[in-house]
């Protein structure tokens, strides 16, 4: 039995419990906090204590998005986490956080790998097998989970952050119905963004990426364009909201300009300026709106594109229920996806459910200083047979988080302050 409506029935967002105002981090490095704030768009970045890891983030995630929509851990029947920072070579995060999260042992569970398109994947995967009827009648959890570390001084310094995001996916969704028969896809062998193994940062060449990110936004655009109907479905004139990977704010700007001139067949210069006036006005309308959450968590990889996406989610009014956003994914590397979907039906009632307002709000803002000292001490975290990791020395509230690694296994457990 193949099933025609698949989409997104809950959503949640957790970080972890500190920040960095980026204008502390630009004087501490004697920069103009303009450059960062203005320059990237961003005004904070979260910071992860060495407790706090990618499936430690990841399951809590899960936990928020099971809980706060009433999902029985029993219903769900896939798990994909998608990271680009994985705890391991070969054991897939999803091991961890399906048993934490108390998942059936017919779950199936995979970790999904294409640097920042690790969660579009993910969760593309979770669709197709609803879609085709293997599901039967249960739905899949996706999980985007990523840290991004760059080091202290680095270029990359004011492009860190962390979090996880979490999906549940179904054919009766709550949130969102993605269109199966409008996508596109984008894949070329690139260097531009990568992490051997023996490197635990990754290396960019950042221009060349942006470039690429670019490249491949054109591409996904021609391939979704070509499918049959897509004339009626696909013009920006006609979506509600266009959301982008979002390594940092201003990234989304470049992104909707380059979404611009791909459907409309040219390049855009300084000399015009009225067609760049009507880019900027679209922009306003249909891509700022939606970036507070990215301006103030940073970077997280695989979750960026999702999080702009709850920010818009959260927000939803009746009135715009039905209408059709665009989705568009890169992963360094390079691969890229865009999808199209409709705001479901009564979405608008769901907005303080996935909201992650409060719990931003209760984050510890960091001086320099103390961000400098956790940033070393999560350099030996993972040290086999190293110091148990206390989560109390980073002021942690309840939760599960990473305690060290013993006899080369990593070890979790539940913490109660």
């Amino acid at each position: 039995m193949t099933v025609r409506t698949v989409g997104i029935d809950a959503m949640a967002f957790h970080g972890p419990a500190h920040y960095l105002d980026m204008a502390d981090l630009a004087v501490a490095r004697g920069v103009d906090p303009a450059k960062y704030i203005e320059g990237l768009g961003q005004m904070a970045m979260a910071v992860p204590t060495p407790c706090e890891d990618t499936v430690s983030l990841a399951i809590a995630a899960g936990d928020k998005a099971l809980a706060r929509f009433e999902i029985d851990p029993s219903e769900i029947g896939m798990l994909a986490v998608g990271t680009e920072t994985g705890v391991d070579h070969s054991k897939p995060v999803a091991t961890y956080v399906h048993e934490h999260l108390g998942l059936a042992t017919n779950c199936r569970s995979v970790e999904t790998k294409h640097a920042c398109l690790g969660g579009s994947a993910g969760l593309t995967a979770a669709m197709d097998w609803i879609a085709t009827g293997r599901a039967r009648g249960r739905k899949a959890l996706v999980i985007a989970a990523d840290i991004a570390r760059y080091g202290l001084h680095t270029p990359g310094e004011p492009t860190q952050g962390a979090g996880a995001i979490a999906l549940v996916v179904s054919e009766r969704p709550r949130l969102l119905e993605y269109n199966p028969d409008i996508y596109g896809d984008y894949t070329r062998q690139v260097m531009d963004f990568w992490r051997p193994l023996y490197s635990r940062y990754a290396f960019t060449d950042g221009h060349y990426s942006i470039a690429c990110y670019l490249e491949a936004l054109a591409g996904a655009w021609a391939d979704a364009a070509s499918k049959p109907n897509a004339a009626r479905q696909v013009p920006i004139a006609g979506l509600d909201a266009c959301f982008y990977h979002v390594p940092f704010v201003k990234m989304a700007k470049k992104a909707h300009r380059r979404h611009w001139e791909a459907e409309f067949g040219r390049t855009l210069s300084m000399d015009d300026a009225a067609l760049l006036e009507q880019v900027a006005a679209s922009f306003a309308e249909r891509v700022s709106p939606w970036l507070e959450l990215n301006a103030t968590v940073g970077n997280i990889y695989t979750g960026s594109l999702f999080l702009a996406l709850m920010d818009y989610l959260r927000k939803v009014e009746e009135a715009r229920e039905g209408r059709t956003v665009s989705v568009f994914a890169y992963g360094s590397g390079c691969g890229a996806s865009l999808l199209f979907a409709r705001v479901a039906r009564g979405a608008a009632t769901q907005g303080h459910r996935l909201d992650p307002r409060q719990d931003l709000s209760l984050r510890r803002r960091l001086d320099v200083a103390e961000y400098e000292a956790i940033m070393r001490a999560s350099e030996s975290a993972d040290a086999n047979n190293g110091q148990a990791l206390d989560p109390s020395t980073w002021r942690l509230g309840a939760g599960v988080y990473y305690l060290g690694t013993q006899e080369h296994m990593r070890q979790y457990g539940q913490y109660d302050r």
